[in-house]
């Protein structure tokens, strides 16, 4: 069965990645491709309870990991893999890379820890490109409306995970950085010119 193609977009709050990631759909369906357009947490069955807990609910960090983790569980299962099966494209707002930026680097989870639980719900799965929107902190959050608890914890946790992103990008050949202090249309330009760089369409 053919395979899909599944992009994540990554990056700290107020980073851009929402809007990119809602042009990107756009850009994929006048190609002619299906698209399914998804986020985390949220987009699994059980999504929507899982976001309100984690939104708005202070616990332990290794606790909220665990939470992300079972979404990230029935995501798979239920929506990203069967859309890929059908090779359909599949954008998803936030990934596993997110756990390990947030909860890892941002609340001090042992990344040991988080990779070997990983290693049990991806089943091998990983984007074909992550694509990372970094702004400073301080950018981030004159952008964002602070909404939720973890958007509302300030510069100095957005500091480690920004870091943490960072990191995880000089390891992962997969993960693209796009300034994302750029104008919404040099972005949206950036942006592209990765995916067909990678030759994620064309192939090559």
């Amino acid at each position: 069965m053919k395979k899909g193609i599944f992009i994540t977009l990554e990056g700290i709050d107020g980073c851009g990645k929402t809007t990119q990631a809602k042009l990107l759909k756009k850009f994929f369906e006048e190609k002619g491709f299906k698209v399914v357009l998804t986020r985390e947490p949220g987009g699994s069955s059980i999504g929507p309870e899982v976001r309100n807990i984690l939104l708005n609910k202070n616990m332990n960090p290794v606790s909220e990991f665990l939470l992300f983790a079972s979404d990230r569980k029935e995501h798979i299962k239920g929506l990203i893999k069967p859309a890929l099966e059908r090779g359909e494209v599949v954008i998803s707002d936030r990934f596993c890379d997110s756990s390990v930026a947030y909860q890892g680097y941002g609340r001090g989870v042992s990344l040991d820890f988080i990779n070997y639980v990983h290693n049990f719900i991806l089943e091998g799965l990983l984007p074909d490109i992550t694509l990372l929107f970094d702004v400073s902190p301080e950018v981030g959050l004159k952008r964002i409306h602070v909404s939720d608890r973890i958007e509302g914890e300030g510069a100095e946790f957005l500091k480690k995970v920004r870091n943490g992103y960072l990191e995880i990008a000089k390891r992962e050949k997969r993960f693209a950085i796009i300034n994302g202090e750029k104008s919404k249309d040099k972005v949206y330009k950036d942006m592209v010119s990765e995916i067909l760089g990678r030759g994620l369409i064309y192939g090559g």
